[in-house]
């Protein structure tokens, strides 16, 4: 066929360039193109997009090997080419890896690779789309191929609910789960049906409820559907279908929460009645300080930077929390912020719950701040009581001006001469005596607390308002995410993942949280690892020995630390890319992902082994709790276990048992979008209507399975595609279509277009659009805010309109008119200009 400008031309001379940086894909000289004597035309295929359906993909290379074709793979990065390679061995496919500029100690032919095929080539390269010579019998993958691209993340086009980051997509939504209609209650998902009728085929939830009724749900109404999750993971009773109990049990659950809501918000309007310090703005120091930092600032990085620096900036005392993926940048958000305090000579306290966090914080701040006149001093058992001495004398007389330590900054002789910003990692280790103390702080000065997965009652408290939330969910660019194994304790499998972990130069963390046997431990170990040199740390070693210990370990003079818990936060140590966590079921889930947050903090691939008894010896909340783990093990998945680790855990004393019932009752989700509602109501914020409008246009408004073959997505996009309230949050859902799944079908279109006029329809309580052969009916709710005598004139402006006295406006629309949409769209813009 004639060549397209979109195919690819090249000079000779720039032919023999691209083929000398290329040697692995030398491909054949095709014919020169028709007219010229200094050009090679090459006609070419674009490659497909897979969206992340792997079996294809294998298909597709699988086949093309078979042919003699040669196959290239492109990732992003070193750590994309090992998980392409990792996905390789699964599917049995002969590949080789190559690098740029840096050997990968991986590269080789998978040793399952079929020795009569020939390998598929993977190795790093920023090209995101892929393309195939058909003449030359060569395929070209890109890094955006095989899975969705990871967009940055666009400016909101309205404010985000900060509870929205907890709540499930139904990316883990499976038949037998149970979910909450809001208008119909509890009922069990039973899995996707398509439904052909007059109009068409339509896509449907179906959901069992009480005695044996079912309700199918179309999927452009997922808006009111969320899936249940509850405490402990108890099973809810279903609701009766077109019965009242759904009804009372939502009302008196609304009146309780009245009563909850108006007392968190004198303890919040307390806060807020103190005056605290505000802080001036940004000065060339501080731009000069976050110029400094050698990495690339994530979205949500920034983001969280700016609520910090907006709050600090104004009188009213600070107190956010910031929570983010272990790894994710909490510290360089706190960095900046102790930064800024500096400026305006104020002190600033770092509180972290253990000595060896302390340590590691006192490191970091030294480091990134080596380059500034900033005095910065530790208190904690680390150092000599006469050092402490010394410490405390200099900063009550304002010579220190950050100081890290542990509790021992809660102690009474510890006075500050200008306490400006209090710093506070990890808050949920803390006990109930140094909490209270940090209530007494927290009424002067400005606070910031970070946090991976924060309590139940800090978390609530959060959704609620009572303190204000900045959610990092953006991952660093080259993390991986960590493979999790749960499996029983055998010692064949301790030694394959030490020996596996060493052969990569790397370190490995056993954790055993039992002091008595922990040497016994670290002695099995070395007989089963003769080369491992094994060290030991517990709480109640002495303090210098627990110093050296650490930093030798630090310093890669040890490579096994066998450890209580007490790694458990904050160390950050790169080598360290295997963790062991013996008798994981005695650990609870913050704790252990906590533990597993220790390792996968560089582009390597990290593992994380949870070391059981036999399941028959386990108790049925440590199962859910090591599930849970498993199955969250994608990056970003703190605040799902945040939210899980509330279900499973509770409340806490600030809600109370009633609260706890509700939680039952509701669901977590809608018990936590009840009480954001409450609270905003009692604000005086505007919040949005409860009000559902149903439209039935005869419209195909489906995601065809041609589009969007996994089911899953395809649940987690009609979701997104029901939460679009304007006609910007259209836009820019159609561009991430686009640009994620390419041109997109009419049905789709209808799709984003259906869920915008039905937002629209909500906001003016519009009960219903039907469209009835060439007539639309429109039902107007008689609590509306359009005045009747405007529907009046409104009716008179119209070609063969008339008002109902029952609230029906009806309208002719014939066959050939065009999109019904646009018509109803119009005719509510009429309604708005009148208004």
């Amino acid at each position: 066929r004639e060549p397209s400008p979109e195919q690819l031309f090249l000079t000779q001379e720039e032919w023999q360039k691209e083929l000398a940086s290329c040697p692995r894909l030398e491909l054949e000289h095709l014919p020169l193109a028709r007219g010229s004597d200094q050009q090679l035309v090459w006609l070419t295929q674009p490659a497909p997009k897979f969206r992340g359906a792997v079996k294809l993909f294998v298909e597709e290379v699988r086949g093309r090997l078979q042919r003699g074709e040669r196959v290239a793979v492109a990732a992003g990065s070193l750590g994309e080419v090992e998980r392409l390679a990792d996905l390789m061995r699964e599917y049995q496919l002969p590949y080789r890896m190559g690098s740029r500029g840096e050997d990968v100690a991986s590269e080789r032919l998978a040793e399952e690779s079929v020795e009569s095929l020939p390998a598929a080539l993977l190795f790093p390269c920023p090209v995101t789309e892929g393309v195939a010579f058909p003449a030359s019998r060569v395929a070209f993958y890109g890094n955006q191929d095989l899975f969705e691209a990871i967009e940055p993340a666009r400016k909101p086009v309205r404010p985000k609910s900060k509870t929205t980051a907890f709540y499930s997509d139904f990316r883990d939504l499976k038949v037998g789960d149970y979910v909450v209609h809001a208008d119909h209650g509890i009922g069990q998902f039973l899995g996707l049906r398509q439904i052909e009728h007059q109009r068409g085929v339509e896509e449907f939830m179906l959901l069992l409820y009480q005695d044996e009724a079912r309700l199918y749900v179309p999927l452009a109404r997922l808006d009111l559907i969320q899936k249940y999750s509850n405490l402990e993971g108890t099973k809810p009773q279903l609701d009766r279908l077109g019965g009242v109990t759904w009804a009372r049990t939502r009302a008196r659950i609304r009146r309780s929460m009245q009563a909850l809501a108006e007392s968190l918000l004198k303890l919040y309007a307390e806060r807020r009645a103190g005056e605290g310090m505000a802080f001036s703005h940004d000065n060339s120091w501080q731009r000069e300080f976050e110029d400094a930092f050698d990495f690339e600032e994530t979205p949500d990085q920034l983001a969280a930077i700016e609520d910090v620096k907006r709050d600090m900036e104004r009188s009213l005392p600070m107190d956010r929390l910031v929570v983010g993926d272990v790894g994710y940048g909490k510290t360089e958000v706190a960095m900046r912020a102790a930064f800024k305090a500096l400026q305006d000579n104020r002190q600033v306290a770092v509180l972290a719950p253990t000595t060896v966090l302390a340590f590691q914080h006192y490191q970091t701040f030294r480091q990134r701040m080596a380059a500034f006149p900033v005095q910065i001093e530790m208190l904690s058992r680390f150092r000599k009581p006469a050092e402490q001495e010394r410490i405390l004398e200099a900063l009550e007389h304002g010579k220190v001006d950050i100081v890290i330590g542990t509790h021992r900054l809660l102690s009474p002789d510890v006075r500050f001469s200008s306490l400006g910003l209090l710093i506070v990692d990890e808050e949920q280790r803390f006990g109930v005596a140094a909490k209270e103390r940090l209530k007494e702080l927290k009424k002067e000065v400005d606070v910031l607390t970070l946090s991976a997965t924060p309590i139940p009652r800090t978390l609530q408290m959060s959704l609620a308002g009572l303190r204000d939330l900045s959610v990092i969910e953006t991952p660093p660019k080259d993390r991986l995410a960590i493979q999790t194994v749960v499996a029983p304790f055998r010692e064949s499998l301790v030694q394959s993942a030490i020996e596996q972990e060493f052969q990569r130069g790397g370190q490995v963390y056993f954790v055993h949280n039992r002091v008595q046997s922990i040497h016994a431990v670290a002695n099995l170990i070395g007989r089963l690892v003769p080369q491992a040199r094994v060290c030991i740390a517990h709480g109640q070693m002495s303090e210098r020995e627990l110093e050296r210990t650490m930093l030798q370990f630090i310093e890669h003079e040890f490579d096994v630390l066998v450890a209580t818990t007490i790694i458990e936060n904050g160390l950050d140590i790169p080598l360290v890319n295997t963790i062991l966590i013996n008798r994981a079921d005695r650990l609870g889930l913050a704790e252990l992902y906590q533990l597993r947050g220790r390792v996968g903090r560089s582009h390597r691939r990290a593992y994380a082994y949870l070391l059981v008894p036999q399941e028959s010896a386990l108790s049925e909340l440590a199962r859910k709790r090591l599930a849970a783990l498993r199955e969250f093990s994608e990056l970003g998945a703190g605040f799902r276990l945040a939210a899980l680790d509330l279900e499973l855990r509770g409340a806490g004393n600030l809600l109370g048992r009633e609260q706890h019932g509700h939680i039952q009752a509701l669901g977590f989700e809608m018990y936590c979008q009840m009480l954001e509602r409450t609270v905003q109501e009692l604000k005086g914020l505007p919040v949005a209507p409860e009000f559902h409008t149903t439209l039935q246009l005869g419209l195909d408004i489906r995601i065809p399975p041609e589009y969007v073959p996994e089911e899953n997505h395809r649940l987690r996009l009609y979701k997104k595609i029901a939460a679009i309230r304007n006609e910007a949050e259209r836009a820019a859902m159609e561009q991430e279509l686009m640009d994620s799944l390419g041109a997109m079908p009419g049905s789709v279109r209808n799709l984003l277009d259906y869920a915008v006029l039905r937002a629209e329809c909500e906001r003016l309580r519009i009960e219903s659009v039907e469209r009835q052969g060439e007539q639309i009916s429109v039902k107007f709710h008689t609590s509306t805010p359009i005045a009747p005598d405007r529907l009046v004139r409104m009716v008179g402006e119209i070609d063969h309109a008339r008002l109902e006295p029952s609230g029906v406006l009806r309208f002719d629309w014939p066959h050939g008119a065009g999109p019904p949409l646009a018509g109803i769209q119009n005719v509510l813009r009429q309604l708005h200009a009148q208004d």
